[in-house]
């Protein structure tokens, strides 16, 4: 294992010289145009072009025009805290979101919070929220005061209520039709784009469904043949192609980079492919999600990747290619361009945390993934007594991911250095976080088995 790997800066004076190589700022090129899709609760394996019996030729076809990513992750395995990873590029444990936001709730995101569009606006961008927010509904909280220009879709997700359609800050629908929102969605896009002038623009498209319950329009309604499930996601892919359409219509994909991804894996319905787990759970199924990238000449045409990228590296990676400034606070994600582009099959990067509320219960490093703890049930159960209780392990588990994706192989009584070296950064991490996950991650370690046993949580040397 390299010890320069764990040098924080040597890393950082990496990530440096891979910006001096391959930069993309204004003054080389116009800024793209930037969408993002994202579905809630489409899982690892949902999509045509992971294997599934669902049709989606438009999102297949991005992925044969675009590159295809086979180790993405979401920093969460549940809504609003894996929502405020993709647009802060932070862990949502730092920005004020460590688990779902309900309609009592308050607060959200942070407002001391950095967004994706708060940091394009400076760059003459403009920035649209179409669909499901689920980062706060009360005042300050909503999109417009997050950098969006305009907001149109539901304030959290589609099984709370009340669940009323909002335009900016107006409710324009108390309850909202559940089988016309992909359609309205997709109507107020398109819209967005065909507006959008000579300006560059952010639209950031967070559908409402596969989120139970289910419901699509009569167009599709009964149409696939994987039931109800199929019919919204093939709605949703009728979408993507509407999208794409009105890009190419007016002029605009080449300097269009569009992104299609999930914020974790399925929930009831949905496959995680072949993966262990489902959403509310930081096995695989819950964690990892599908992940395309299209830029006409500019990202890899027809290529499926295996480098290891997550949500929080997207803030980052758009700040790159439109000449942004970095938030003021640190970020956990890094620059994924040369990826994108290219330029490299894979990038060295520090120790990716998976988190569920404020406990950190696993760790990836390269290949491999050791987990700390996990949650006695699935996160739909009701809370305490009789609901989840994160448990941590007995010994860190430890599992190749390469060689066993499916984590059923516990190897680390075979690696213990693997073990000793991934747990100790993650406690000298740990350190930087807020004190609910540092208190957190102490009681963890309480419940290991006494150090220096075999598999023990090591201690930092």
């Amino acid at each position: 294992m390299s010890k320069h790997f764990f040098d924080r800066r040597a890393f950082l004076k990496a990530a440096g010289a891979t910006l001096a190589v391959h930069p993309l700022t204004a003054a080389q090129a116009p800024p793209p145009n930037i969408v993002l899709i994202l579905c809630d609760d489409l899982g690892y394996g949902d999509l045509g072009c992971y294997g599934s019996g669902i049709r989606t030729p438009n999102i297949d076809r991005l992925a044969s025009e675009g590159t295809r990513f086979t180790q993405f992750y979401s920093a969460n395995p549940v809504c609003s805290p894996s929502r405020a990873a993709w647009l802060t590029g932070r862990y949502p444990t730092r920005v004020g979101v460590p688990r779902v936001l309900f309609p009592q709730d308050k607060g959200g995101l942070d407002k001391s919070e950095q967004t994706i569009a708060s940091l394009l606006k400076p760059r003459g961008y403009h920035t649209i929220c179409i669909g499901k927010w689920h980062l706060g509904h009360t005042s300050g909280y909503l999109p417009t005061s997050r950098g969006f220009d305009e907001y149109f879709g539901i304030p959290y997700s589609n099984d709370m209520n009340p669940r009323p359609l909002m335009h900016n800050t107006s409710i324009i629908e108390p309850e909202a039709t559940l089988e016309t929102l992909t359609a309205r969605y997709t109507e107020q896009a398109v819209k967005f784009i065909e507006a959008s002038g000579g300006n560059p623009f952010f639209l950031y498209m967070p559908h409402t469904f596969p989120h139970i319950p289910l419901a699509s329009s009569a167009r599709f309604r009964g149409k696939s043949p994987l039931g109800d499930y199929g019919d919204v996601v093939e709605e949703i892919d009728w979408s993507v192609g509407q999208v794409m359409s009105t890009l190419k219509r007016r002029g605009l994909d080449k300097n269009t980079l569009v992104l299609f991804s999930s914020d974790n894996g399925p929930w009831y319905q949905g496959s995680p492919g072949l993966l262990r787990g489902r959403k509310g759970e930081t096995y695989e199924g819950g964690v990892r999600v599908p992940f395309l990238a299209r830029w006409t000449g500019r990202v890899r045409t027809g290529k499926t990747t295996r480098a290891l990228a997550g949500s929080v590296d997207i803030l980052p990676t758009l700040a790159h290619l439109a000449g942004a400034s970095l938030p003021g606070k640190p970020v956990d994600g890094i620059d994924i361009w040369s990826l994108l582009s290219g330029e490299k099959e894979s990038i060295d990067r520090e120790v990716m945390l998976y988190f569920d509320n404020w406990n950190v219960q696993c760790a990836r490093w390269k290949q491999w993934k050791l987990h700390f703890a996990r949650y006695n049930n699935a996160a739909y159960n009701p809370a305490p007594p009789g609901g989840r209780i994160n448990l941590p392990l007995a010994k860190p588990e430890l599992y190749n991911l390469e060689a066993d994706p499916n984590e059923s192989y516990d190897v680390a009584a075979q690696n213990p250095d693997v073990v000793s070296r991934i747990a100790q950064r993650v406690e000298t991490l740990v350190e930087g976080f807020p004190e609910e996950v540092r208190k957190a991650f102490a009681e963890t370690k309480s419940r290991q088995v006494r150090p220096g046993a075999a598999g023990a949580l090591p201690r930092p040397v």
